[in-house]
């Protein structure tokens, strides 16, 4: 019997979507399987009983915006939906530093290799500074921080997946009013609006500001005939004569309806923990993938993220208005107390202001809980959330982070101690820098009295390497012992990065792309 496809790809985020696209251009027929819903602004969650979270055990109940994956010690937020990570991230499209790829990677994979990839996916994504007439407080509180430091020279800003409006400005009168967005159509034909810096990135943009890849790639593959099935979970992957058949439960009607589909090649990419878990649920099933290598769940890293909230008694920070995150101080040279980190500012949604407040009025069910609420707490004592500054970071922890199944369930054993001193850097640096801008940092609690971390940029888990010994995949994302099977996303990241990670997943993806292309035709 004849495949149903030519390739199938599980995940539509900055892996899944890339290589929808490219595949589709090069006439391979290709079906995308994604388990979140297709959004539209009309349903993008904002009241308190919207649809804002996803759950594993019953997602026919709750296929909502977060997926959110609590571990001991580190909690994982992820989006659900057609455009996977691009939903839900701070439009950041920075490539990693050369020194990234000087080891820990397969010898083709350096940044000389990536580098038409990487700017190949900052034209599809039409990536920009915010304008500099645009800068938001944020931006400019970041900026003083960092030269009244001594390291005025590190701050830069960061290219945005954002379409912007060269003659808007925060002068103007009702400068945040939806209607101040121009209207545009983008390269791919999908109708925009441009950034009016309503703050609320993270959780959909009410004028389609952003580019997310529902906006790019995904109708770039469309347009060449890629099939999209939103609301699809899959469970399995078995091999067959001349490929894969992947089978899966389509949420419909209030339930779970089992399907298949069979494809010459299988692209999984389904995130850093749900293609983990998807590979380690294969290869504990001797009728599925049981000869992946035993490397698979290892050196996952939480890319050192760490947010510091401040508050800055004399200053207007407004940290719900503007791109959530718009310029870093660059210290991943070690600059600050050896340790390679990366500073951001960073913002909060709109609707912060109330959920934060409910969460201030709770009690609390465990410590970590407790630690968080006193925090809030403490971010509401000045009785304004406007004069409070998010100062966020990545680093490069030590990714060693494991990734295995607990009674059938994803479980992650992650140790602080060997990223203690990265993570108390940041800290250090955050406390400085609010310090010395008038600010009060308050770092969080979770932290110090719990270690306990939180990461929207997990990686790893199915990392490259050069043979089954040392990585799940080879530099093609190809798994090893399975041919037309690959990995193409965050879990083939073999090492933190220490920044913004999606730039480099999708160069990853533009390069697996291009090379089943190459080799297949």
């Amino acid at each position: 019997m004849p495949n149903d496809f030519d390739a199938i790809v599980i995940g539509s985020g900055f892996g899944g979507a890339v290589c929808s696209a490219r595949l589709a251009e090069a006439g391979y027929r290709v079906l995308i399987l994604e388990r979140g819903r297709r959004w539209d602004v009309r349903d993008f969650p904002r009241r308190p009983d919207d649809a804002w979270t996803w759950d594993h055990d019953h997602p026919e109940q709750k296929h909502g915006w977060f997926d959110f994956r609590v571990f001991p010690n580190m909690t994982v937020v992820q989006g659900a939906g057609v455009g996977g990570g691009s939903l839900v991230y701070a439009n950041i499209s920075v490539p990693a530093k050369e020194d990234t790829f000087a080891n820990g990677w397969p010898a083709p994979i350096t940044f000389g290799e990536l580098q038409p990839h990487y700017e190949r996916v900052g034209r599809t994504m039409n990536v920009k500074a915010v304008p500099e007439q645009q800068w938001p407080a944020r931006t400019k509180l970041l900026k003083e921080a960092a030269e009244k430091l001594g390291y005025g020279d590190r701050f830069r800003r960061l290219e945005l997946a954002v379409t912007f409006d060269d003659t808007w400005t925060y002068d103007q009168a009702n400068p945040h009013d939806p209607a101040k967005s121009k209207t545009v159509v983008n390269a791919q034909g999908q109708t925009q609006g441009t950034c009016v810096h309503l703050g609320d990135c993270d959780i959909g943009c009410d004028v389609r500001a952003r580019n997310t890849l529902d906006l790019n790639y995904i109708p770039i593959a469309e347009q060449h005939g890629a099939v999209v099935k939103p609301l699809h979970i899959v469970r399995a992957i078995r091999p067959t004569s001349d490929g894969y058949e992947v089978s899966f439960h389509e949420i419909a009607n209030g339930g779970l309806v089992p399907g298949a589909a069979t494809g010459r090649i299988v692209i999984v990419a389904a995130g850093s923990l749900g293609s983990t878990e998807l590979m380690l649920k294969c290869r504990a099933d001797a009728s599925a993938l049981p000869n992946i290598s035993a490397t698979l769940g290892r050196r996952w890293s939480s890319n050192g993220d760490f947010l510091t909230p401040a508050i800055h008694f004399t200053r207007n920070v407004n940290p719900t208005r503007g791109p959530t995150i718009t310029g870093a101080v660059d210290l991943l040279d070690g600059a600050f107390r050896g340790q390679p980190i990366f500073i951001e500012d960073g913002g909060l949604p709109n609707i912060a202001d109330g959920e934060l407040r409910r969460l201030a009025g709770r009690d609390g069910v465990d410590d970590n809980e407790r630690a968080l609420i006193a925090t809030v707490r403490l971010l509401f004592s000045n009785g304004v959330l406007g004069n409070v500054m998010p100062w966020f970071a990545q680093s490069r922890d030590a990714a060693d982070g494991v990734l295995s199944l607990k009674d059938g369930r994803l479980f992650l054993k992650w140790d602080a101690r060997a990223s203690k001193a990265t993570i108390d850097a940041v800290a250090a640096m955050h406390q400085q820098m609010a310090l010395r801008t008038g600010g009060l940092p308050l770092t969080p609690l979770t932290w110090t009295a719990c270690s306990d971390l939180i990461t929207p940029h997990p990686l790893g888990g199915c990392n490259m390497g050069v043979t089954a010994d040392t990585g799940v995949v080879d530099h093609k994302g190809e798994v090893f012992g399975y041919r037309n099977l690959y990995v193409a996303d965050g879990a083939i990241v073999p090492k933190a990065l220490g920044l913004n990670p999606s730039r480099t997943i999708g160069a990853l993806a533009e390069r697996i792309a291009s090379l089943i292309v190459a080799e297949q035709r």
